[in-house]
This record gives structure tokens, C-alpha cells and sequence, in this order.
């Protein structure tokens, strides 16, 4: 991986010297792992005019299940574990030369930027802004199979889950067990809070678990996904509980069912973010559901579990190959309950089969 790394941060540099900077100092974290590796927590990146280093408070510990830093970059770690590493790389970016320093201005606080300040009153600080993020929107394949293993393990526990007796278990249960059987199979942990809902609670986006317990007849609407190697990817599936789905859950598990659809048959090298998410609301919308959608279809995965590219109604941009994404419509009705889908894939080109499909849990609507 160390050749991967230092490649990514060569076109980093580059980017820096076209907009005019000698050096950058990254501090996101999760730019930090996409540039270093797994490094300490807090630790900051100097891609330096002469050397790039990895600033820490403390010496990087055996971390084999996240990884470790890359092997050719050297570290700096702060003596007497104490200190901001952000305001030592700055000072260590200084000697190196040079009279700017490009910093993430949308990730630094307003102290910790004067403290830079105050540090490197000579150098010129510029705003990097979402420079890595950019870098970071299209995977490489071993990107892509770290994701598609954290999607093996999701859909894993979740079927594991639907084997257990379910009624009268409360959300909150459900979602720790579900928490647990991710980790159990090999994950880091979950990628993001386990939404669990049932009943009325049901086809809510991002809801949080509750001590409501389901219910026969109930949707039962799951929302779950694992980080793998730092890599995080989502699944959504909606069921009925115990008895055969009513005609009203038929129909609008048929609709969501319609709409996830639409937009993962736009999942195409050069389509417009805003077209994915076009095709997928006008089902939505055509049946009457305008009102409540979410303000988005789906969104990029990868370290973090909200990346870009957003696929929303004013997005800008076109999907390229090998950018994983989330497909997630999703409907609820005040006081019923609702529907909600939701899949992670990869943009492939037609040649190579389309979108390849990481999550497989089936979308048939069962009664469990």
C-alpha cells in the first residue's frame, strides 16, 4: 500500500502547487487515513515542500484489524505527548521552507486556525478546501473490496437476524443485536448508529431505536452497515411482521420497490447526480408522495459513511466509474408507517455489466 499512499499524495501536491501553495496540512481524519494510512488518533498529515510527514501526539500502537500508518512516511511525534500536532506541522512546514501553507479551513476551528496563525506568521495560509475529498470520490479496487467485504458481513447479520423470533423485542434490542453480530463477523464495528424501526416508527430516515416493541403487523424497517479496514458501506430492507402484508403495505412497498429501482438502472458513467436522484423521486412523486421525501436519493460511502457525490435534486456533477453509492428511497405516512430501501453499489461502465450490486439481502417483500 505504501506505493498507493504515496500516490495519492503526489497528486495532492500537485493540486497544492497548481493553486500556488508550497505545502498543505491535512487534519480531517478521514483525509489523513485516505493519504497515511490508519495513523493515531488526532494525528495530522504535512505534505511538506522537502518531506511529507505524519504529526502525532503519541507513537502509533499495533492496530492490525484498522492497519497502520504507510511504512515510507515518517513520523513526528510530539515530545511530552502534549501539544497540537496541527500547530507543529505548521511550524515544522515553516522550516521546510517555502511562504504558504494550504490548510482545510472547513475542518480546522476558529482557535485552532489562529493558533496556526500565531505560530507561522510568515506563511500564507490558503484554504485546501475539498481537495482530498475530491480525490477521495473514486475508489481504486481495493477500496471497492474492503467495501464489498463490510457489505458481506451487513447483509450477513441481517440475515441472521430475520431467522430469529422477533415479536415483542423492542428496537433498541434489535439494533444492538444486530451491532453485535457485525462485529461478531469480522467488522470493525458498525458504520453508523443501527436504525431499527417498527409500526408507525417504520420508513423513517436516520430514526433512532426506541423501546417500542414490534408488533404482528407491523413494517419492520432495518437500516444497517459495517466499517471493514476503515471502509463503510449501508443496507436498507423493509419487512412485514408475522402476518401476510395488507394490501395498503403491498402497495406501497411496490412504489419505494419502483422508485429504488429507477435510480439504480441510472447508475452510469456520466450520469448527473440530480438525474439518479430524479428518477427515483418522480416514481415518488408521480404517486402522490412528494410531501416528506427525503432531501436526497442516495450519497457516496467509503471512509465516512455520507461522502460525496450527493445524488439530490440541485447536485452538480456526473457520476464516474468505481464510485460507490448509496441508493435509499424511502416513504413514511405519519401515524402508519412506511417503506424504506436502500442498497449500496458501484458504478460500473455497461461493458463491464452496470452497476455491480455490493448489498443482496433480498427486496422481496417478506413476512417474518
Amino acid at each position: 500500500m505504501s506505493e498507493v499512499y504515496a500516490a495519492r499524495r503526489t497528486r495532492l501536491r500537485e493540486r497544492c502547487q497548481a493553486s500556488g501553495s508550497a505545502s498543505a496540512l491535512i487534519s480531517r481524519p478521514a483525509n489523513v487515513r485516505y493519504l497515511a494510512g490508519a495513523a493515531p488518533q488526532d494525528s495530522v498529515l504535512l505534505i511538506g515542500r522537502s518531506e511529507d510527514l505524519l504529526v502525532c501526539v503519541g507513537p502509533p500502537d499495533d492496530r492490525p484489524a484498522e492497519g497502520r500508518p504507510d511504512e515510507a512516511l515518517r513520523t513526528h511525534i510530539l515530545p511530552g505527548a502534549a501539544g497540537d500536532p496541527a500547530v507543529a506541522a505548521a511550524d515544522l512546514a515553516e522550516g521546510q521552507g517555502g511562504d504558504s501553507l494550504a490548510v482545510e479551513e472547513h475542518h480546522l476551528t476558529v482557535a485552532r486556525h489562529r493558533a496556526i496563525r500565531s505560530v507561522v506568521p510568515r506563511l500564507r495560509l490558503a484554504d485546501l478546501g475539498g481537495a482530498v475529498e475530491q480525490l477521495r470520490v473514486v475508489k481504486d479496487e481495493e477500496e471497492i473490496s474492503c467495501l464489498r467485504i463490510g457489505a458481506e458481513i451487513a447483509d450477513q447479520a441481517l440475515g441472521e437476524l430475520l431467522e430469529s423470533i422477533l415479536v415483542g423485542r423492542t428496537e433498541r434490542h434489535l439494533a444492538l443485536e444486530l451491532e453485535r453480530r457485525l462485529v461478531d463477523h469480522g467488522a470493525d464495528g458498525p458504520a453508523f448508529p443501527t436504525a431499527v424501526a417498527t409500526g408507525p416508527n417504520s420508513g423513517r430516515r436516520a430514526h433512532r431505536p426506541t423501546d417500542r416493541r414490534v408488533e404482528e403487523g407491523d413494517f419492520l424497517s432495518v437500516c444497517l452497515g459495517a466499517t471493514y479496514r476503515g471502509y463503510r458501506c449501508e443496507i436498507g430492507r423493509t419487512f412485514v411482521i408475522g402476518t401476510s402484508p395488507a394490501d395498503w403495505q403491498i402497495d406501497l412497498y411496490d412504489l419505494v420497490f419502483a422508485a429504488q429501482r429507477a435510480g439504480r438502472e441510472m447508475l452510469a458513467p456520466g450520469a448527473a447526480y440530480r438525474d439518479v436522484d430524479r428518477a427515483a423521486r418522480q416514481v415518488l412523486d408521480s404517486a402522490g408522495c412528494a410531501e416528506g421525501l427525503p432531501a436526497l436519493t442516495g450519497h457516496g460511502v467509503g471512509l465516512e459513511i455520507d461522502e460525496d457525490p450527493q445524488l439530490a435534486p440541485a447536485a452538480m456533477g456526473k457520476l464516474d466509474a468505481c464510485v460507490p453509492v448509496t441508493v435509499e428511497p424511502g416513504v413514511h405516512l405519519p401515524g402508519r408507517g412506511g417503506v424504506r430501501i436502500d442498497d449500496t453499489l458501484v458504478v460500473r461502465p455497461e461493458a463491464d455489466g452496470g452497476p455491480e450490486l455490493l448489498t443482496i439481502t433480498t427486496k422481496e417483500l417478506l413476512a417474518l
